[in-house]
């Protein structure tokens, strides 16, 4: 994986559970369904759900935790909508290449597509249809729900350029928060605020130094875990993602207007800034805090940390926050969720959503069939519906779902819907001011290679933070400096 965080325990597994209601579910190749281009039926009805009933739509996704909560119950949409859906899920570099083929030779074999921001959406914006124009469209379902989706996310995972254009519809929105043992922490409380001279409880009140004191804390004090904390340091997309939450909480960033780039994407985004002293004081702490942590650390992505955790084997860690469930369900009611430390600057929580764009080759009825499906799944009861799912679900993207009051209920235990205990630590982490953006450019996929790549070697010894925060802007700048043409 390569542009974009988990999204929950479900993410890299293939899709579990039969599929209901016309569902086809494919791992790759051609669906038989798509044959010569023609256009979907339109029926004259005064049901606007219904006018494209008999139609076939092609789903492209990644293992997402919604696609496979929606792949498991397609029923309710079938006999809504009497559309059928066929389902492609596989891993993100496949459906990327599978994409861009779809989009550069004029096909719509994907109707609807898992657009991620930084391998879809920015390089391949011009292929995917504002879908502002098909929520206005008359003859539709009414939609003004723009205004209920998580303004930060509405922003990162549905736009690029054009700032009046939307392209995606936030579809899930995994988060990076510290996640801990608040049993430890209720055991040990009293005696750490003693010994380190600070109250440790997790929040925005901590810093990233007493992060680090209170993971070695653990590690020579508390028999109940080997280790403080653990980090998924490997030399992988993981490695980025974890670093980034220092970078931007020690006021540096990948390029000048960070967030404003995080939000709205640019093709020319300027001259790296990873060897600014800011970046590297983040990777000379960043360095100092994996010596202290498990050693397994640097052979762990999201997938080996989460298991760390919930195992009993470290105290504390920072991972993305649909790995709430598993905790529940590992050791139930004894983590505790909490926005990520600061450090000089701020408090910086990695975002890692995506959203579902539609295909703009697609002839004009098959488009709105799309938008339908595109409207019911993410709409507000699709998206509690998914959330209460056993086949997965991820976490909602609609303030709405949040608001309901059994949603509410849920965020404390006993929990029926154990990811929304996380609810208020990533409310505080989609705040503007504590939010985290990698860039959205079409080229990241390169740059974030280089990331991890020079980090990697900082972790092994070969080169010291200056040299790698140095090196690695040297590469991303000969990588943009190339341009990018769609």
């Amino acid at each position: 994986m390569t542009g974009a965080p988990p999204r929950g325990v479900a993410r890299r597994s293939v899709l579990r559970g039969a599929l209901a209601g016309g569902a086809a579910l494919a791992t790759g190749g051609l669906l038989g369904a798509c044959g010569a281009r023609q256009d979907a039926p339109r029926i004259a009805t005064d049901d606007r759900w219904r006018q494209f009933a008999g139609a076939t739509i092609n789903l492209i996704s990644e293992n997402t935790a919604p696609t496979a909560a929606i792949a498991a119950n397609l029923k309710p949409f079938t006999d809504l909508t009497g559309i059928n859906v066929n389902i492609v899920t596989l891993e993100l570099s496949a459906l990327v290449q599978k994409v861009a083929l779809d989009l550069a030779g004029g096909e719509s074999q994907y109707h609807v597509i898992y657009a991620d921001p930084y391998q879809v959406l920015a390089p391949y914006s011009k292929g995917l249809v504002d879908l502002r124009e098909l929520a206005a469209q008359p003859g539709l379902p009414e939609f003004t729900g723009w205004d209920d989706f998580i303004p930060t996310q509405l922003d990162a995972a549905g736009r690029f350029g054009d700032r009046d254009k939307i392209f995606a519809v936030p579809y899930d929105c995994p988060t990076m928060i510290w996640q801990y043992r608040a049993d430890l922490f209720d055991k040990y409380g009293a005696r750490m605020a003693d010994d380190l001279g600070f109250d440790p409880t997790p929040g925005l009140d901590r810093t990233w130094d007493e992060y680090l004191r209170i993971a070695k804390w653990f590690t020579d004090n508390a028999d109940e875990v080997a280790y403080g904390t653990g980090h998924q340091a490997k030399q992988h997309d993981s490695l980025m993602c974890d670093f980034s939450n220092v970078l931007w909480s020690y006021g540096g960033d990948y390029f000048d207007h960070g967030t404003e780039i995080g939000l709205y994407g640019a093709t020319d985004p300027g001259p790296c800034r990873l060897g600014s002293d800011a970046a590297i004081a983040a990777a000379e702490f960043y360095q100092r805090l994996l010596s202290i942590a498990d050693p397994s650390s640097k052979t762990w992505d999201w997938n080996g940390l989460a298991p760390a955790l919930s195992s009993g084997r470290i105290a504390m860690c920072v991972n993305w926050h649909e790995y709430a469930a598993a905790n529940e369900k590992a050791m139930p009611g004894r983590f505790g969720y909490a926005p990520l430390p600061r450090g000089p600057v701020r408090s910086a929580n990695h975002y890692g959503g995506c959203g579902i764009g539609i295909n703009g080759n697609t002839q004009p009825n098959e488009r709105m069939a799309a938008w339908l499906f595109v409207l019911w799944a993410t709409s507000t009861q699709t998206q509690l519906a998914n959330l209460k799912s056993e086949a997965g679900g991820g976490t909602p993207t609609r303030q709405s779902v949040y608001d309901l009051p059994e949603v509410k209920a849920a965020e404390h235990r006993p929990s029926a819907m154990p990811n929304i205990l996380a609810a208020p630590a990533v409310a505080t982490a989609w705040q503007p001011e504590n939010i985290g953006l990698r860039p959205k450019i079409p080229m990241w996929n390169e740059c974030d290679t280089a990331v991890y790549t020079q980090l990697s070697k900082m972790l092994a010894g070969d080169t010291s933070p200056a040299e790698t925060m140095r090196d690695a802007a040297t590469k991303i700048d000969r990588i943009t400096a190339r341009g990018w043409a769609a």
